[in-house]
C-alpha cells in the first residue's frame, strides 16, 4: 500500500546530496507515489455503495466527496511522507495528522454505507504502518483487526462483514511484516556502518602507532648520538642531525599519509630503516639485504611487522645482537637481550597480533633459548 524504501536504496548522505561517484537524482522517483496510490481504486466499492444506497442526491455527493477526499489525502500524504523520508527529516507528526484526516474521511461515510466503511481500514492500517512509530503502528493494526471482527460478530454477521476483517487483517499482517524488516534492516546497516567506523579508527590507532613508534625511536636513538659526538666529532654530530631533521619531516609525511589511509608500508625502505635504526642504538644487525624471496602478498603485512619489531629491539631489549630471517611466508626476529621477564603486552604487540590475524597468519612472541633474547615468528 505505502511501501518504504530501504536506507540503501536511496545511498544519500544526511544533508541530502550526493556523494561523489554516485549518479545524479533520479528522476522517475518523484512517480513513486503513483505505485504507493495505486490501491485507491479499490474505493470503488464505498463509492458503489454510496451510490446504492436510498439517499438525496446531495447526501451522495457529500459520500462521494468524501471519498475523494480520502483518496487524495492517502496520495498526498503518502507523496509528502516520502519527501520528508529522503531528506532524512522527522516525519512522525506530519503521519499522525494525515492518519487522523483519513479516519474522520472514512468516518464521515458510515451515515452513508454504515458497515461498508470497513472498506477503508485496509488502507487505514497500511498507511499507519509506515507512517507512526512501530508500536503505535501495530495498536492501529490491532485496533483496526478488532474492530472489523467487532462489527462481523455482532453488527452485521454476514459474509461480506468476514471477508473484509479477512482482508483487514492480512493488510495488517502484511504491512507489519514489511516495516518489522525494514527496520531491521535499517539497524543492521546501522550496526554495519558503525562497525566499519570502530575498523576505520582501529586502523588508523594501529597505523599511527607503528609510525610514530618507530620514527620517534629512531630520533630519539639519533639524538643521544648527535649528544654524545658534539665534541668528540662535531662534523658526525652535525650529520646525525641533518639526519634527525630528515625523519622527522618523514615521519610528518608518514602520519599524513595513514589518516589518509594512503600509508603503505615497504619491505625493503623498512629494511633499510631497521638496520638504521639498530646501528644507531648499538646493536649489531643481521638482516637480509634483499625482500624478493618475500612472497609479494605477504610484503606489506611483514613490513609493518618488521617495524614493530626492531623498534620494540631498540627500545626494551637492551640486546647487543638482533637477527631477522625472511622467507617467502615468514618473518623471525630474534635478539640476545633480556626477554620478555614477564612484561604485559603493549598496544604495539596487540596491534601486530591484530594484523597478521586478519591476514590470516600466525603470530608468536616467545623467550628465546636458556631465557635469553626474545624470538618473534609471523608465518602466513
Amino acid at each position: 500500500m505505502t511501501p518504504r524504501r530501504s536506507v540503501t536504496s536511496r545511498r544519500r548522505t544526511p544533508s541530502g546530496a550526493q556523494p561523489e561517484g554516485v549518479p545524479g537524482h533520479n528522476p522517475w522517483e518523484r512517480y513513486g507515489w503513483v505505485i504507493q496510490s495505486v490501491w485507491l481504486v479499490f474505493l470503488v466499492f464505498p463509492v458503489l455503495a454510496i451510490w446504492d444506497g436510498a439517499h438525496a442526491w446531495w447526501l451522495r455527493v457529500l459520500g462521494f466527496a468524501l471519498v475523494v477526499v480520502f483518496g487524495l489525502v492517502y496520495a498526498l500524504g503518502a507523496q509528502h511522507l516520502d519527501r520528508l523520508e529522503k531528506r532524512c527529516a522527522p516525519r512522525h507528526g506530519w503521519g499522525a495528522a494525515y492518519l487522523a484526516a483519513l479516519v474522520v474521511c472514512a468516518g464521515g461515510t458510515v451515515p452513508f454505507i454504515d458497515v461498508g466503511a470497513l472498506s477503508f481500514l485496509p488502507f487505514v492500517v497500511a498507511f499507519a504502518m509506515f507512517a507512526l512509530p512501530v508500536l503505535w503502528s501495530l495498536a492501529v493494526g490491532v485496533v483496526s483487526v478488532a474492530l472489523a471482527v467487532f462489527c462481523a460478530i455482532f453488527v452485521t454477521p454476514d459474509e461480506g462483514t468476514w471477508v473484509l476483517a479477512v482482508i483487514v487483517f492480512a493488510v495488517g499482517s502484511m504491512t507489519a511484516g514489511i516495516r518489522l524488516m525494514t527496520d531491521r534492516g535499517q539497524q543492521y546497516e546501522s550496526m554495519s556502518r558503525e562497525f566499519a567506523l570502530v575498523a576505520e579508527r582501529e586502523r588508523v590507532a594501529r597505523d599511527v602507532h607503528d609510525v610514530l613508534g618507530h620514527s620517534l625511536t629512531v630520533v630519539t636513538v639519533k639524538a643521544e648520538l648527535a649528544e654524545r659526538l658534539v665534541d668528540i666529532d662535531p662534523d658526525r654530530a652535525r650529520a646525525e642531525l641533518a639526519e634527525i631533521q630528515v625523519l622527522s619531516r618523514q615521519a610528518l609525511a608518514e602520519i599524513r599519509a595513514t589518516v589518509g589511509g594512503l600509508r603503505v608500508a615497504r619491505l625493503g625502505d623498512e629494511l633499510a630503516s631497521a638496520r638504521t635504526a639498530l646501528e644507531g642504538a648499538g646493536i649489531q644487525a643481521h638482516l637480509p639485504d634483499d625482500a624478493s624471496a618475500v612472497d609479494p602478498r605477504h610484503r606489506i603485512v611483514l613490513a609493518w611487522v618488521l617495524r614493530e619489531a626492531t623498534t620494540n629491539v631498540v627500545r626494551h631489549s637492551d640486546a647487543d645482537t638482533c637477527w631477522v630471517e625472511l622467507t617467502s611466508n615468514r618473518l623471525v626476529v630474534r635478539d640476545d637481550g633480556r626477554g620478555l621477564e614477564s612484561r604485559p603486552e603493549g598496544n604495539g604487540i596487540r596491534g601486530l597480533r591484530e594484523r597478521v590475524g586478519a591476514a590470516g597468519g600466525t603470530f608468536s612472541l616467545t623467550t628465546g633459548p636458556e631465557g635469553h633474547g626474545t624470538v618473534l615468528e609471523v608465518t602466513l
